[in-house]
Order: structure tokens, then sequence, then C-alpha cells
């Protein structure tokens, strides 16, 4: 394979990382920062998201998210289980999807706004190979961690 396109690959991982990590370390830096305004404004699926508001679930809804953001762009950024990192990206990117549009009907368009974009670029970091280059998997993979059954499939 051209050295090109793994430089490429692993160029996406490090931007995701960065948009996420930066994005999720905003998030903790915010006092009193809630995800309930959000989830309770939600046009499409507006039960569903509710239910994440409500007050029983707040008190995991709010770190499950704000740590989440912040821990994918590390994983990604230091390339460490960076296949775990991005579908759980890719979860959270088809969560925030649909809050907010009247599905399908997006705020600039049909269907295709920026969160199905970014989901489809965590799809990709999490298939290709390549994304995986040049971060930590590399390393711990050559350790006792990776004949650990759990952690050494998710490197």
């Amino acid at each position: 394979m051209d050295k090109k396109v793994t430089y490429v690959a692993v160029l996406l991982r490090f931007l995701m990382g960065w948009f996420m990590f930066f994005d999720g370390l905003h998030i903790l830096q915010t006092p009193n920062w809630s995800a309930k305004g959000f989830l309770l404004a939600a046009k499409t699926f507006p039960e569903f998201y509710a239910w994440f508001a409500l007050p029983i679930n707040a008190w995991w809804v709010d770190p499950v998210n704000s740590w989440g953001i912040t821990l994918i762009g590390v994983a990604l950024l230091l390339g460490v289980f960076v296949r775990p990192a991005a579908w759980a990206g890719l979860a959270l990117m088809i969560l925030y999807y649909f809050p907010h549009n009247v599905f399908p009907y997006v705020t600039y368009g049909y269907i295709v706004e920026e969160h199905v974009i970014y989901a489809a670029v965590f799809a990709l970091i999490a298939l290709w190979p390549l994304a995986s280059r040049f971060g930590l998997n590399t390393t711990l993979r050559k350790t006792f961690l990776a004949r650990i059954p759990l952690i050494g499939n998710l490197l």
C-alpha cells in the first residue's frame, strides 16, 4: 500500500481525535454543563431523548457524554483502542443526528448533515486498518496486555 494512503488514514484519525478531544474538553470545563436542554428540544424521537433527560438518568448521561467525547478523542489522538473509540464515536454521532432535525429534513439540505459525515468518517477509521498505524496500539500489542482476551481483542 502506498505510504501516502497510510499517512492520510492516520491524519484522518488524528483530526477526528483532535476534534473530539477539544470538544469534550470544552464541555468538561463548562460549569454546570448539561445535555438536558439538547435532549428536551429533540424534534425527532422526542420521547426517546426525553428519557435520557429525566433526573434519574442525568447523573450518568452528562458524564458519559462529556467524558465519552473526550476519551474518544484521546484514544484516536494516541492511536490506542482505535476501533472501539471509532465505533463509540459513530454511535454518538447517530445519537446526535436526530434530535435537532425534523427527519429527513436537516438544517441545510435533506438527510445529510455534519453528523452523518462524522459517522461515516468514524466508520472508515474503525474499518480501515491503516488508521491504527503510528499509535500506541502497536506498542501495546507487544506487551502482556495483548494476551488478556478482552483487551487484546480491542487493540
